[in-house]
């Protein structure tokens, strides 16, 4: 899953996205909106958690142009505007779900993931193929029934194989949805998690490489 959080309190952002790194997401960051509208134009997102009082851009009004996308992103609206007014007004800017400050980290989490598993592509709850069960809000993936231990890493992209199956993904994709915009293109730390991913998957392997397209679950 990719997010991208939308702070101007650069202390709090870093904790936000240091803390959804943490559960296996992608984060980008941006500390006004017009950043935060250069990277829209730029990248996919699942969901953005977006500050409301924001310098260059207001929340507001980039909540507003998130939702006239095409294919937007879920947006979850994190403000210390907490009266039911603001509540209101937030949501009916667009804003998908509204989150006062301070919170509570789980909650935050939790939210996101449900925002992710409402976009129009819907998401299913658990994922399965070739043997393999992922749940993504408890963080468990099984192989057969046994439990595999994956690291943040391993899961999330474990996690974006089977979103995808039976199609594949290639680096570049995994390394938009698994790790972040500053991933260096040329690093070679997909081969790397793929191949520890593939030894605690065990045998018959599951994860079939096409040179030149890149990665995808074993159909059947």
């Amino acid at each position: 899953m990719r997010v991208l959080v939308v702070e101007d309190a650069r202390a709090l952002a870093a904790i936000v996205a240091e803390g959804l790194r943490d559960q296996g997401m992608a984060v980008d960051l941006a500390y006004d909106g017009l950043d935060a509208a250069a990277k829209l134009d730029l990248n996919a997102y699942d969901v953005v958690v977006l500050d409301r009082d924001l310098p260059g851009i207001h929340g507001d009004a980039l909540c507003r142009l998130i939702t006239e996308r095409h294919q937007r992103a879920m947006v979850l609206m994190l403000t210390a505007a907490d009266t039911p007014a603001d509540r209101v007004a937030g949501l009916s800017v667009g804003a998908d779900d509204y989150l006062t400050k301070p919170f509570h980290f789980p909650e935050l989490v939790l939210r996101i993931h449900a925002l992710a598993r409402r976009q129009p592509a819907a998401r299913a709850r658990t994922l399965a193929a070739a043997g393999i069960e992922l749940d993504p809000i408890r963080r468990t993936a099984t192989r057969d029934g046994e439990l595999l231990e994956l690291s943040v890493k391993e899961f999330a992209l474990l996690e974006a194989l089977l979103r995808a199956s039976p199609a594949h993904l290639s680096t570049e994709d995994l390394l938009e949805q698994v790790w972040d915009e500053h991933a260096d293109p040329f690093t070679n730390t997909v081969t790397v998690t793929v191949g520890r991913l593939r030894r605690k998957l065990g045998q018959p392997p599951v994860i079939s490489t096409t040179p030149g397209v890149g990665y995808r679950i074993t159909p059947g």
